[in-house]
């Protein structure tokens, strides 16, 4: 089997209503990748996800010097071809961010033919760990610019549904409006929920020491993302100091930065995102060097989970899943949760290949 052609696709899928968190505001979501045929007929889908801000430098990367690369290429070779890419012209300028982003899309959608071509959903491809189903946890309804009173009524609605766990986020100028928040969302929907917060960065350590001292009482399973990713050493200390796990990862883009987090013991929940490193294939490294931790890998979802499904349900160590639902119409096989947990894909294949319709009339280039 060889590749006969590769090209870069972007689309921006609409969020109704738009939301924010700490730092972004998102009216669309962008759903930026590739295409790869080949003379066997089997098409690969692979894809990163962006607040639709940025994906024309992601797609150039792919055009310019991905898609030439891979022409003429076994696509079974997937880890020789990593390495081809992360080691090719683009390493000089850049071996995370738009970079890395592009190389994720081109390796997802090299997973999606060698699975598509064994007639396998990828999570049984790469050896399956959970046969039924995944855990979900809900982040939809705790958006920083909902009111307290919508903020409560749709985390609410959220564990009527069956979620059993649930996120929301902080942030605010003000922590004692955050606590507040945490507070009254923790009341309502009691004491057997899990809770997790997510700061999007927003504090500095003194604030995160003192705020999350404070909102230890509400029994957190996790506080994510608490100060600026590159901070290693801040992240160590609140890992030390304070009863609530850190849990980090959507911001971390390549193995050794994950092995300096975990070997200095500055997280305790792994959020590798598949979309963000390399890939399904430096994804499945990071995921081999928590297990050598113990630590648990609870993915953030930049795909909105339609290739996590896959990883989740194929690693021993991942224990949970993200469920956000804003694009999962767009796909042949969406990504669903009934009652808390994600029914595992029966379809050939990563989950990622999009219905022509959607393509069509969402796609920028």
């Amino acid at each position: 089997m060889k590749i006969t052609s590769a090209k870069s696709f972007i689309l921006h899928v609409p969020i109704t209503p738009p939301i924010t968190d700490a730092i972004n505001v998102a009216t669309h979501w962008g759903v930026t990748g590739v295409r790869i045929e080949t003379d066997e007929g089997i098409t690969g889908y692979g894809y990163t996800g962006t607040t639709a801000k940025g994906d024309e430098m992601i797609a150039d990367t792919i055009d310019r010097y991905y898609a030439p690369a891979l022409v003429g290429k076994d696509p079974t070779m997937i880890k020789q071809i990593w390495d081809d890419l992360r080691f090719g012209p683009m390493h000089w300028i850049g071996r995370s961010g738009i970079t890395h982003m592009a190389l994720a899309a081109v390796d997802i959608a090299l997973w999606d033919i060698v699975s598509k071509a064994a007639n396998k959903p990828l999570w049984q491809y790469l050896g399956g760990h959970k046969p039924e189903k995944i855990k979900a946890y809900n982040t939809n309804g705790g958006w920083l610019n909902w009111s307290k009173d919508r903020l409560i009524s749709d985390i609410t609605s959220i564990v009527e549904q069956g979620f059993s766990a649930v996120k929301m986020k902080v942030g605010k100028p003000d922590p004692r409006e955050d606590f507040d928040r945490v507070q009254a969302v923790r009341k309502a929907i009691g004491d057997d929920i899990g809770l997790m917060i997510d700061v999007n960065q927003q504090w500095n350590i003194t604030t995160a020491m003192t705020w999350g001292k404070k909102l230890e009482q509400f029994d957190l399973m996790w506080l994510e993302e608490p100060l600026n990713p590159d901070d290693i050493a801040g992240h160590r200390k609140l890992a030390d100091e304070l009863n609530v796990p850190i849990a980090l990862g959507e911001h971390v883009y390549n193995k050794y930065a994950f092995r300096d987090y975990i070997h200095q013991g500055a997280v305790e929940y792994v959020q590798v995102d598949v979309t963000r490193v390399g890939g399904v294939t430096e994804w499945l490294q990071v995921a081999g060097l928590a297990a050598a931790y113990d630590l648990p890998i609870c993915p953030h979802v930049g795909d909105m989970g339609q290739i996590h499904q896959h990883l989740v349900a194929s690693t021993q160590n991942a224990i949970m899943l993200e469920y956000i639902p804003w694009i999962r119409h767009i796909f042949e096989e969406p990504a669903t949760v009934v009652d808390g947990y994600y029914k595992l894909p029966e379809q050939p294949g990563a989950s990622t290949t999009i219905i022509p319709r959607y393509f069509d009339e969402y796609r920028i280039r």
